[in-house]
């Protein structure tokens, strides 16, 4: 059968080594090496074991208890998303990072049945943001929702405040991930007076030529892109080849990575995009990612995603896991916590500037605690820009806020929609 192959791979791709299972913290990977987004996947996983891998190594695991990591392939497909859930679901594991919105929609009632919690970080089901509905899922520090709105609060400071009589065209991958954004795109083009373009691009992405030439018809004075994998660096190319001006041009923060714009060479320069959270080596973290990682050759992959934009969020999703894991084992006093204990260290998760710095990240990510009526931390973002001639994304804002009161009113709507249609009575667990 096929999920029984899936297993076997699975088993086989198990990273333990010396203590037995019960002694051990179970953190799985639902990683994608191939396909189509690998080029996504692949440094967002690697960023995700090696910092796991300091942990151990640096150490010696959580609290004392050794980390198990374990890896399953998806491919980013939703189907063979399910499948490794079914196959780590009774092997203890702590967290999930399913890294697409797409199986995060399909996990969501499968992880509140089995009591698993679940960690989206910028991606999945925004009123997720809800935890009086949504007791097991996460998706701090910032949700899409989160996103738009920063995007919209930038281009208001750079119009003096007002977008009226602006257009903005949204280039969305055409998926759930991808259609996440409309629906705060839209309230704000009726609050500012902008008009919003919705242009759709079917996956993987690669055909997007009559795309760009409604934009080139329609001459948007934005062009915002929700997209992934092979469609970003697809798009800055037709950018670039209708001389659309790249400093107009702003992605969302997985369409902000390196591989998204080295291959368009210098045409790239000055594209935008959203950043939750800081890149590059220059972090005291990484002398001792190099002294007990890269130089020991424990590293995932082949090492050379190190520092980019998505091995440094795959590095974030962990440092954030291992956190809660250590506000876990303080609430419960015991170290060998189980996937209900690390629930209650993700819901009570409280990231500060101190604590950042101690960890070797200082001004990495925001400050933001989690509450029970809000899983999705403070929704904060800056904005980047490539600069082609150093190959390299440069900071150009502090972090931004969204609209966060309408976000929540949005949240609130479409959760407690959800929990009325699946019989639920919203409540925060205890």
């Amino acid at each position: 059968m096929k999920l029984t192959r899936l297993a076997a791979t699975f088993a086989a791709t198990m990273i333990a080594a010396g203590p037995t299972l019960a002694e051990t913290l179970h953190f799985p990977s639902l990683s994608y090496r191939t396909g189509p987004f690998a080029a996504g996947g692949i440094p967002f996983a690697d960023g995700y074991s090696d910092y796991l891998t300091l942990i151990n190594e640096r150490d010696g695991g959580i609290g004392g208890v050794p980390i198990r990591q374990t890896e399953c392939e998806t491919a980013y497909n939703t189907e063979r998303g399910v499948e490794c859930y079914q196959s780590i679901r009774g092997d203890n594991p702590l967290v999930l990072q399913p890294l697409s919105t797409g199986i995060t929609y399909q996990l969501i009632p499968r992880t509140m049945e089995d009591g698993i919690p679940m960690h989206t970080m910028g991606y999945g089901r925004t009123s997720a943001v809800n935890g009086e509905v949504f007791n097991w899922t996460f998706n701090y520090p910032a949700n899409y929702w989160d996103g738009a709105s920063v995007i919209i609060n930038y281009l208001l400071s750079e119009n003096d405040g007002s977008l009226e009589g602006k257009k903005i065209a949204l280039l969305y991958h055409n998926s759930a991930y991808g259609r996440e954004p409309i629906p705060t795109l839209t309230n704000l083009a009726e609050r500012h007076g902008y008009e919003l373009l919705t242009i759709g691009v079917d996956s993987p992405g690669q055909e997007q030529g009559s795309q760009w030439l409604q934009i080139r018809r329609e001459r948007p004075d934005y062009v915002v892109m929700w997209g992934w994998g092979v469609m970003n660096p697809t798009a800055i190319q037709e950018a670039a080849n209708i001389r659309f001006p790249m400093e107009n041009f702003i992605g969302v923060w997985w369409s902000g990575s390196q591989q998204d714009v080295r291959p368009v060479g210098a045409g790239a320069h000055g594209y935008k995009a959203l950043a939750m959270h800081g890149t590059g080596t220059d972090y005291p973290i990484y002398e001792d990612m190099q002294r007990y990682v890269i130089d020991t050759g424990k590293y995932a992959g082949t090492g050379d995603e190190v520092g980019t934009v998505l091995y440094s969020r795959g590095m974030y999703a962990a440092m954030l896991a291992v956190e809660a894991a250590k506000k876990a084992q303080e609430i419960h006093g015991v170290a060998a916590i189980t996937p209900a204990m690390m629930r209650d260290g993700m819901a009570n998760l409280e990231i500060t500037e101190e604590l950042m710095a101690e960890l070797g990240l200082p001004n990495f990510g925001p400050a933001f605690s989690v509450a029970c009526e809000n899983h999705g931390g403070s929704g904060e973002a800056m904005i980047q820009q490539w600069d082609a001639n150093a190959g390299e994304w440069n900071l150009i804002t502090d972090w931004i806020a969204p609209d966060r009161e309408m976000i929540m009113e949005m949240a609130m709507e479409d959760s407690l929609a959800f929990a009325a249609e699946n019989n639920m009575t919203p409540a925060c667990m205890n």
